[in-house]
Parts: C-alpha cells; sequence; structure tokens
C-alpha cells in the first residue's frame, strides 16, 4: 500500500493509511545459517523427548557443544511453535459448540466404504512444519486421499473428502437402503478429535497409527 515513489512522504502516506511507521520501515530479517542448525537439533530433540522443557533442551545442547542459553531456547522454540508436553486436563470446547456423538460404538463394521475416518497432523520439515490430513476406510484401512499444506485451512480437508467421494463413492450405511454411512469429515471434526468421549485417542484408533 505504501508507494515510495510517490509525491506525499512515507509518513503522509502511513498517516493517511493509519498505519504505524514501523511497519512501513520494517525489513525482515532472514534466519541465519547457525539460528537453522539449532532450531532443527531441537525439533530433533523434542521428538525424542516431548516432556523436556528449555532448560532440558538447553543442557541437552551444551553437551553437545553447542554455547547457548535457556532463553535463547525458549525464544527458539517459541518461534517453532513447540512446548514440552506435560499431562494436562482435557481441552474445553466452546459452550456454542454442541458435543457431537461417537457415531461408531456398537457399530459392527464388515465391508468397506461402510465408515471413512479422518484427521490432521504435523510433519517437521527442514524448515518448518507441514500439516496431512487423511481419509481412510475403516474396513480396509486404505487411504482413499490424502493432502499436504503448509496452514490449516478448509480447502486442503475438502479437496481430499472430495477426492475420496469421486473415487469411491459416499460411505454408504446400508447396500439396500443406500443410507449414507459415516465420515468424520469437515463439517463435523468432532467425530475425527473430540467424539463422545473426550481425549480418548482409541475412537479414532486407526487414523491415529497411520
Amino acid at each position: 500500500m505504501i508507494d515510495r515513489t510517490h509525491k506525499l512522504p512515507v509518513v503522509r502516506q502511513c498517516q493517511l493509511l493509519e498505519l504505524s511507521r514501523a511497519t512501513a520501515y520494517y525489513q525482515a530479517t532472514p534466519v541465519s545459517a547457525t539460528a537453522l542448525v539449532l532450531m532443527r537439533r531441537i525439533d530433533e530433540l523434542h521428538l525424542d523427548h516431548p516432556f523436556a522443557g528449555a532448560r532440558m533442551l538447553c543442557e541437552l545442547l551444551r553437551r553437545e557443544g553447542h554455547a547457548i542459553g535457556r532463553r535463547h531456547v525458549s525464544t527458539l522454540m517459541t518461534r517453532m511453535g513447540i512446548e514440552a508436553v506435560s499431562r494436562k486436563p482435557p481441552s474445553q470446547r466452546h459452550p456454542a459448540h454442541p458435543m457431537s456423538p461417537y457415531l461408531l460404538r456398537n457399530v459392527e463394521i464388515t465391508r468397506s466404504n461402510h465408515i471413512w475416518a479422518a484427521d490432521i497432523t504435523c510433519l517437521p520439515m527442514h524448515r518448518g512444519f507441514v500439516y496431512l490430513c487423511a481419509v481412510m476406510d475403516w474396513a480396509s484401512r486404505r487411504v482413499l486421499a490424502w493432502r499436504l499444506a503448509n496452514t490449516v485451512t478448509t480447502d486442503f480437508w475438502t479437496e481430499a473428502v472430495q477426492e475420496s467421494m469421486t473415487n469411491y463413492g459416499a460411505p454408504i450405511k446400508d447396500t439396500s437402503s443406500r443410507e449414507p454411512g459415516v465420515h468424520g469429515g469437515p463439517e463435523s471434526a468432532r467425530h475425527s478429535d473430540q467424539h463422545g468421549r473426550t481425549g480418548c485417542w482409541r475412537d479414532n484408533v486407526f487414523v491415529e497409527r497411520l
């Protein structure tokens, strides 16, 4: 929005646009090669020791010969979006969002294209992370479709569901009546993650295992 070739000074343009001058003059600073190496190692240590906080990770890095302080480790962890995994109370759903019941309880699944399940997970990369969503047939354990994205938006999930339905049709509850089956899709993500029993990963065990 700021045009540095315009006759109006940059300061005046910021005033008209109600922008801070710091925004106009800000120059992004690239992450140094040293910081990238440390971030990669912190990510590896975090995967091996998910319970480790900044203090423990700092000690582990020092043992490997890295001259680094706890605050620097904490800063890098914040930039990477990781934190020590500890036992916490289950996440609380928003009061305005009703809890969907677990639809597979007491359901006998004996054939393909009866029940589909889905989930999203985060995968570490050389620089940053990507998100993987997958749609799986519950009976055959076959991955019907999957997508990767660098942000959690609805489009890549929707594309995976649409590809599954294009290639295999909608899941059918009853082949004689052609009633639709169950799918934890984007319109009801709570079926995939927030089931009738909060925090019980076994309710979505096959996708979790994948």
